[in-house]
């Protein structure tokens, strides 16, 4: 009998790239927390305090609360949402490493050149990220690179101002926590005048009025603020991520060799993440002299 042809096994599709499913948390928020929390009450309890004597839920309730409430009323009810959810980048890191995007875009450069732009249509379609997905797509498609980049570069400025509501929420909670505070302070005192005649209440009563400005400076500064720029930090790291896909993408639509576009894509990385750290370095300098008061003029 004459042997059989075995049938032939159909070509496998190509596997959606995997998302990521969670970040790892991010040391330096938890152990910042840590260290400043700590520090603040163990200094409490070496002056002879106790933990106990700053743990007052009715200041709790006033802070925050009154925190909240005036946030919701300065901020869109959207923007809060987002901001609530970008908590989740303050205590997580997501954030793509540069050199694993631009190893994958020299894969698809390197398909590309050897059987042209229309054999990544498979693969695009499989991308998690998508940004690169929509960027790689319209260039299969044949859509001019000048409309490309007009439309993702209109994608990153949307993103970009939608991250800075966001963090602008956290610092609008900032400056409206240490007031809400002093309103605290002065509520309590208004209970403690009402009991004059017995002096030892007063001492009392006045040490737990002031517990409400603790909180609200207290959470202004180790969370709110920092909070605010630890979210502008992540925008500005996923915006130069997505820069650099850009630059990728169009690199391939050029037919420039990958070798050219990987040592391109290297440099833009490193002048990206200069140009942030310069970034970040002006921003602090200038809310420093904007803190600042002025210096009177020498006679």
């Amino acid at each position: 009998m004459a042997e059989q042809p075995q049938p032939t096994q159909p070509a496998k599709a190509a596997k959606p790239a995997k998302k990521e499913s969670g970040g790892r948390p991010d040391v330096a928020t938890l152990g910042g927390l840590v260290l400043a929390l700590g520090g603040i009450l163990g200094g409490l309890v070496l002056e002879g305090g106790t933990i106990a004597e700053v743990m007052q839920p009715t200041a709790a309730m006033i802070v925050f609360g009154g925190t909240i409430g005036a946030v919701l009323v300065s901020s869109p009810l959207r923007v809060a949402l987002g901001a609530v959810r970008q908590l989740l980048s303050v205590f997580f890191e997501r954030q793509q490493q540069p050199q694993a995007v631009i190893e994958e875009i020299i894969g698809y450069a390197t398909k590309a050149r050897k059987n042209g732009i229309v054999s990544l249509e498979q693969e695009a379609e499989a991308i998690a990220d998508p940004f690169l997905r929509k960027a790689l797509n319209l260039a299969v498609d044949g859509t001019d690179m000048q409309e490309i980049r007009k439309m993702m570069e209109l994608e990153i400025g949307l993103e970009e101002h939608h991250a800075e509501a966001e963090a602008k929420v956290f610092e609008q909670a900032g400056g409206y926590a240490p007031t809400i505070g002093i309103i605290g302070a002065v509520m309590g005192l208004i209970q403690v005048m009402k009991h004059l005649a017995n002096i030892e209440e007063v001492g009392k009563g006045i040490a737990v009025a002031f517990v409400a400005t603790i909180y609200g400076v207290g959470s202004a500064n180790i969370f709110f603020i920092p909070a605010a720029n630890k979210i502008r930090a992540r925008a500005h790291a996923a915006l130069q991520i997505k820069e650099l896909m850009l630059e990728g993408v169009a690199g391939i639509v050029e037919g420039l060799n990958p070798k050219l576009i990987r040592s391109k894509l290297e440099a833009y990385a490193q002048v990206g993440a200069q140009a942030q750290g310069k970034k970040a370095k002006a921003g602090k300098n200038a809310k420093e002299a904007k803190a600042a008061p002025s210096a009177a003029p020498a006679r």
